[in-house]
């Protein structure tokens, strides 16, 4: 594609460029310009109508939509503005810096300005950041033909057209209709005779990611937005909602590797800013773990009078680790699927408890095998600590795998928090506690 395009552009044969241009999907239009000079990438914008310009823009990263604002004229920009859906002309003034939002309010129309306004003053990551307000309403006394002529007259300049609002005069929501419907309805049938009057909604300020849940549970296209009074102020369309899943998850994996999340990409962030977001909860870590080597220092006679007992330490702080990240992911994943709620807290602790006894059991058989062979039979004492070991922090770190999520949770924080890092920190503290307090108990050392 890059070669073709490129020959095109070398052999001035614009025409058949634009052409070609049409043919490709605007979503591979980025992945394009990585590989063209910033001359040919102004070339082949300019050549593309007015309506794949924009749909090409708005697919775009916030890097790549500056620089082409940055040599596009005026006309140009109040062209490609022109086009955006409100949703994606609201992104675009979010990332840009404030000389470029300046440039790109200039060049909008001031009806559409006060909406932008409007939909910048809603709360950071709710319904209202995300929605668009460019849906098609219907009214209840309309018929279908009607309602097909209002589609056919304003729908290329709508977000999407197969889900449509019957309001109200003052605009309440009392029914949606989808395009199949519509299309099997005899042309004199009314609206309110055939629409669906139990209407999913959220509200401007329910938060983003319950709204990317909903479109998942319930497989929506499009999703009402309304104010207090039950007035339709927006939709929320599938595309939105995949962004808000992506964010959402990209955010979750940041906090369960200790990182502090950040919205740019990997390559975009600076090495200071890395540091930053990684080291206070490296710092916070490190420092929890120098209560392990107190703890080791305390039973320094114990594994004076027996080294062997060492050997094991790595073992037991590994699986005690591992066991509790392998809770903690499925309850966060239970959580983000709505599959667990808090009242189940005793119902999870339950099954866990006996799951790791399962897995502990089995664990610290192999073992005793493992130690019958490496150093001999009559290691029976030692293989019955590092046994009864392995079993509890089995349990004990599973258990803090479910309740240190729930815990987050029942106090507002994102459960994510309470992930792998932090847990093996505790885990390593109580495995090492345990293994020497029993090694005193059974082999009197």
């Amino acid at each position: 594609m890059e070669e073709k395009i490129l020959e095109l552009i070398e052999n001035q044969r614009l025409n058949e460029l634009r052409k070609y241009l049409e043919t490709i999907n605007s979503a591979d239009f980025p992945s394009l310009f990585e590989e063209l000079e910033e001359d040919k990438i102004l070339i082949i914008y300019r050549i593309l109508s007015k309506e794949k310009a924009a749909s090409v823009f708005a697919e775009l990263d916030s890097d790549m939509q500056k620089k082409l604002i940055d040599c596009l004229t005026d006309k140009e920009l109040k062209n490609v503005i022109d086009e955006l859906f409100f949703d994606d002309e609201v992104d675009l003034i979010e990332e840009m810096p404030s000389n470029v939002v300046k440039r790109i309010l200039k060049n909008v129309k001031a009806n559409d300005r006060k909406v932008i306004n409007e939909l910048l003053a809603y709360p950071d990551d709710t319904a209202g950041t995300i929605m668009t307000t460019e849906f098609i309403d219907l009214k209840e006394n309309m018929t279908v033909e009607d309602a097909f002529e209002k589609i056919k007259k304003i729908g290329l300049d709508k977000e999407t057209v197969y889900t449509c609002y019957v309001l109200t005069i003052d605009r309440k929501l009392i029914g949606v209709i989808d395009i199949k419907h519509l299309l099997i309805s005899e042309r004199t049938i009314k609206i309110k005779d055939i629409m669906n009057t139990n209407v999913i909604t959220v509200s401007t300020l329910t938060d983003q990611e319950e709204v990317a849940k909903m479109f998942d549970k319930y497989n929506f296209v499009a999703l009402p937005v309304v104010d207090k009074e039950f007035r339709l102020v927006g939709i929320v369309t599938i595309d939105d909602a995949i962004d808000v899943m992506q964010e959402e998850t990209q955010e979750d994996f940041e906090k369960m590797a200790a990182v502090i999340p950040n919205d740019d990409s990997y390559f975009k962030t600076s090495v200071f800013k890395h540091a930053k977001n990684r080291i206070l909860w490296l710092i916070f870590l490190m420092l929890a773990s120098i209560i392990t080597g107190g703890i080791i220092t305390k039973y320094e006679k114990t594994f004076s009078a027996l080294p062997i007992l060492v050997a094991f330490v790595p073992l037991l702080m590994g699986t005690g680790g591992n066991c509790g990240a392998q809770t903690s992911t499925l309850v966060i994943r239970g959580f983000s699927q709505d599959e667990i709620k808090l009242k189940d807290f005793f119902k999870v602790w339950w099954k866990e408890i006996r799951i790791a006894f399962l897995v502990g059991t089995v664990l610290a058989l192999i073992n005793t095998i493992r130690i019958f062979i490496q150093y001999g039979v009559g290691q029976l004492s030692l293989a019955l600590v590092v046994g009864l070991t392995l079993i509890l922090v089995t349990i004990l770190s599973k258990s803090l795998g479910c309740i240190l999520p729930m815990l987050a949770k029942s106090i507002k924080l994102d459960p994510a928090i309470m992930a792998s890092p932090l847990i093996t920190t505790i885990v390593d503290t109580c495995s090492v506690l345990i293994y020497f307090q029993l090694a005193v108990w059974i082999l009197g050392v």
